[in-house]
């Protein structure tokens, strides 16, 4: 095992600058995911990693040694990538020991470490097959499985699973967790499906345009979202965003307008905010429901239902033109083209500057 370092890393093709000032340390052991939309350098960070992409500037470090000119191979770094890129003619066995033939280890020591990485990966009785007499997922495990047997110090994935199907995904993560869990390994991750992120990582690195939005536990990333971009990106479906007018801030306490048309009452102690700041409301759609007679609620027109059995997801419309999701529990008789008003508690309220960055969880007053 060891620690991957990066202190102000960038990265530069010609005059366009793709990384720009990347610190992170990963830690020893640690699972770490990189996540973000095409072209935000996520892949393009890993490779720095990996010595695939040389760096413009910064430093980078594994195990506490200077690596940022080192050549690849003595990273002490393997790396699984999205397309399997297996020898055809070549068997499992002979796939899964090339690397470690090539680098000259004895054949007894290579048939060991073979036999453990094809026992750990549930692939014993594969090791004769020809890739192309395998499954997708089983061709997946032997990519993983040649980099198991050369024991690194930190393992590098990009994208590993983007080209299996859904069922077959669902597994494959939880074949990587439970690996991570038995080897112990440090492991950098790439994908650009923020839910692999969240079931997979210890923490989430969070990138755009070449920067760090945010870095924390999957849970940290969903309950305190650094600013809109995080909030929206991390957890599905995304989060709604309301425009609102802060009232009056009278007794640390102040009213928000939200569509015009509903006022909620929240306490501004610990919020940097003034009378008439014009905020941005974020709500999870698993937050909102139907409201009662007795609540003012947001009157929606519904645009579409989606009737999965134990959640119905809403897509709505609210007067002003805003589009609002909602996913409610259970089964409701609802149907395109109808009204209904839709509440949610104030607790669970995401507040955001007009900067885009986070104020808070609303507190209601009490």
């Amino acid at each position: 095992m060891a620690d991957v370092s990066l202190n102000a890393i960038y990265k530069k093709f010609g005059n366009l600058e793709v990384i720009k000032g990347v610190d992170l340390n990963v830690r020893s052991g640690e699972f770490v995911v990189f996540v973000g939309p095409s072209g935000c350098g996520k892949s393009t960070l890993l490779r720095m990693i990996a010595g695939l992409e040389d760096i413009t500037a910064g430093k980078l470090s594994i195990g506490g040694q200077d690596m940022t000119d080192e050549d690849p191979a003595k990273r002490g770094i393997a790396m699984v990538f999205q397309t399997y890129a297996l020898y055809p003619h070549m068997s499992v066995r002979e796939n899964m020991g090339f690397a470690l033939r090539f680098a000259g280890m004895g054949k007894q020591e290579i048939e060991a470490r073979v036999a453990e990485a094809a026992r750990m990966l549930e692939l014993d009785a594969l090791l004769e097959r020809k890739p192309k007499a395998l499954s997708g997922g089983q061709r997946q495990r032997v990519a993983i499985g040649r980099a198991i047997v050369r024991h690194p110090d930190v393992f590098l994935f990009d994208e590993p699973l983007s080209n299996l199907d859904a069922e077959l995904r669902v597994h494959m993560r939880a074949e990587l967790s439970a690996l991570h869990d038995r080897l112990k390994t440090t492991m950098i991750y790439v994908t650009h499906d923020q839910v692999e992120a969240m079931t997979l990582a210890d923490r989430i690195v969070v990138l755009r345009q070449g920067k760090v939005e945010q870095i924390g536990t999957p849970l940290d990333l969903y309950n305190t979202p650094a600013n809109l971009f995080v909030a929206g990106f991390i957890g599905s479906p995304a989060m709604n965003f309301l425009p609102a007018t802060l009232g009056p801030v009278q007794d640390g306490r102040a009213s928000i307008n939200l569509l015009g048309a509903e006022d909620r009452e929240i306490s501004t102690d610990s919020l940097a905010v003034s009378s008439g700041d014009k905020l941005t409301v974020g709500v999870r759609p698993q937050q909102i429901r139907i409201a009662a007679d007795n609540e003012t609620g947001i009157e929606v027109s519904i645009t579409l239902v989606e009737a999965l059995g134990a959640e119905t997801v809403i897509y709505a419309t609210t007067k002003g033109g805003e589009q609002l999701l909602a996913v409610l529990s259970g089964q409701h008789p609802l149907k395109s083209g109808g009204s209904i008003r839709l509440t949610f508690d104030t607790a669970d309220i995401h507040l955001f500057g007009a900067n885009g960055l986070r104020l808070s969880a609303a507190q209601a007053v009490a």
